[in-house]
């Protein structure tokens, strides 16, 4: 059985989301984050990287979570779009890896997270983040779905950042891009969202951010200069 290596993050949740649309038999195994699971020896063997999530599919490894999602589509023949919006398909799941994820959390870092507030990274985050997600938001508009009328993985894989606006930009910033809150709308209200959800409660993660937590989840401010 296909093992899927998990936290609470966005990125996770894109690959719950599939596996949960697709129907693939899998066993959920938690990378507790703030208890340093990803820094093991083990978990490294399957992630070098130390983040979550990863698959382990009959002895295969997978790592990051856009790999994953093209990973699995090839593997299940769904949800990867039409043959001839292959190219599509790519740029735009290169876009949130490259693009999306990294300055949304960039962006969630500076504004919640970092020892001091610093605002020219905080400047800096917001707007690159706030741009790209209206670069989406203005494909949408003469898109129903991310590769036209097909839901696939793209979606999935906005869906794991672009529910969590709020917290990377503000309680504004969702309405403001009607186009993309009618997709994640649309994918909110799909079972297998609600599935994919759900996975938090499967594990108790740990939920203090202690001094443990924070040496875990952000080893850069301990490291000695």
């Amino acid at each position: 059985m296909l093992k899927f290596y998990y936290n609470t993050g966005p990125n996770p949740m894109k690959v719950a989301l599939f596996l949960e649309e697709s129907g693939l038999e899998y066993e959920a195994i938690p990378v507790d984050g703030r208890k340093g699971d990803q820094h093991t020896p083990e978990y490294k063997a399957i992630n070098p990287n130390s983040k979550a999530p990863a698959i382990v599919d009959n002895g295969v490894r997978v790592f990051d979570s856009n790999a994953i999602l093209i990973y699995l589509a090839h593997k299940s023949g769904e949800f990867s779009g039409p043959a001839q919006q292959a190219p599509e398909m790519l740029s735009w799941m290169m876009f949130v890896a490259t693009g999306i994820g990294p300055y949304s959390g960039q962006c969630v870092h500076f504004r919640h997270h970092a020892p001091e507030k610093l605002d020219y990274a905080i400047n800096r985050y917001m707007f690159e983040a706030r741009r790209h997600y209206g670069i989406l938001d203005e494909h949408l508009a003469s898109n129903e779905y991310m590769l036209g009328d097909e839901y696939s993985i793209v979606d999935m894989a906005v869906w794991g950042w672009a529910r969590l606006l709020p917290v990377v930009l503000g309680d504004d910033a969702l309405p403001s891009m009607p186009n993309l809150k009618r997709l994640m709308d649309e994918i909110n209200a799909r079972p297998a969202a609600e599935r994919a959800e759900a996975i938090k409660t499967r594990h108790a993660f740990k939920t203090e951010m202690d001094e443990d937590a924070r040496k875990n989840m952000f080893p850069s401010n301990y490291q000695k200069p």
